[in-house]
């Protein structure tokens, strides 16, 4: 019952992860990302915790592809999870438990990697990856286009219902956190786009106020000169 992105800029080093669902709040159970280690999408009768199990161990040395054998070596219930990672160097790691749900796969790419489960067709993420390689632009941009094309190919087996975007760049919080936890009609994707536009040209003015007020732009409320 979802489809997700996770990948890595070359360019900037930033990490992301992008994901959509029948479920609600998907992006608050599976998307983890940390600055300057990696990104992890632990979906499919999720377990959160090996979000940021995988996170410490690539934080600890590990490949990304390591860390997920570790975790399928470790921990209980992994035939029930998906775990999707990529890492510093952009190596990137799957695992898809035998008891995923209706249709599920998964494909590999340069600085990313795509899974699914309950998909409309086998070649949706083998579209989300090759979205994602030939869109421009910030990785938010290339998160997106990436996952209209999994839309296109066919997307879930059922109606999505939730979507979030979700990018790490050099500080310990999220450069951007943007979430569509439910939405009855219409498609959240199109919602995290909108989002999107809207935030990413003052992204960097947000890291600047944390870290240095006096030299932010104006905030733009009343009585700010």
């Amino acid at each position: 019952m979802t489809f997700s992105l996770v990948a890595r800029c070359a360019e900037t080093g930033q990490f992301g992860v992008a994901i959509s669902s029948s479920s609600p709040a998907v992006a608050a159970r599976c998307a983890f990302a940390r600055a300057g280690v990696g990104a992890v999408a632990s979906q499919n009768v999720t377990d959160p915790r090996l979000g940021t199990a995988a996170l410490d161990l690539m934080a600890g040395g590990m490949s990304a592809a390591q860390a997920v054998a570790k975790l399928v070596a470790t921990r209980d219930h992994m035939d029930y999870r998906q775990v999707l990672t990529v890492d510093a160097q952009g190596v990137t790691g799957i695992h898809s438990g035998p008891n995923s749900l209706g249709i599920w796969t998964s494909a590999m790419g340069r600085d990313a990697v795509s899974g699914g489960n309950l998909l409309a067709n086998d070649g949706v993420p083998t579209a989300i990856v090759a979205g994602f390689e030939t869109a421009t632009g910030p990785l938010g941009d290339r998160l997106i286009a990436a996952m209209r094309a999994g839309l296109k190919a066919g997307g879930e087996a059922g109606p999505v219902r939730s979507a979030g975007l979700l990018i790490v760049d050099r500080q310990a919080w999220p450069y951007a956190e943007l979430r569509c936890d439910w939405i009855d009609d219409g498609c959240p994707i199109d919602f995290i786009s909108r989002a999107w536009q809207v935030y990413a040209p003052q992204a960097k003015d947000y890291v600047t106020r944390a870290l240095n007020p006096a030299a932010a732009p104006s905030y733009g409320v009343p009585g700010d000169e």
